[in-house]
């Protein structure tokens, strides 16, 4: 089965670059491990929330906001697709993930196929 985990940082919180995740212990380990297992079928790392621009459309007009879609603690700072057996297979491995181990969440998502 097929699921999204929505890596999510806090505002305010330390937010790496794709550079820094490469050379990080704890992502590194994380990483060396799903690919071990060949779960992960596609994500991205995000740019920060304050770079997102949402659309909104009310009748023929479409509103353009600077940032994201909504105030939050949180915000969406990557996604995984993973392919694994079941939920509890996911959670165990969102669980392992180094953003919810350092103050962050994993929101893990079925996708629809």
């Amino acid at each position: 089965m097929k699921y999204v985990l929505f890596i999510c940082t806090p505002v305010g919180g330390e937010e790496l670059s794709p550079a820094e995740i490469a050379e990080d212990p704890r992502f590194t380990a994380y990483v060396d491990e799903v690919r071990s297992r060949d779960v992960v079928k596609g994500g991205a790392r995000l740019r920060p929330a304050a770079d997102a621009t949402t659309v909104r459309v009310r009748g023929d007009e479409v509103l353009l906001s600077d940032g994201p879609f909504a105030e939050t603690k949180e915000y969406v700072a990557g996604l995984d697709i993973i392919e694994v057996a079941d939920l509890d297979e996911a959670v165990a491995l969102a669980s392992r993930h180094p953003a919810a181990l350092a103050g962050g969440s994993v929101e893990v998502r079925p996708v629809w196929e």
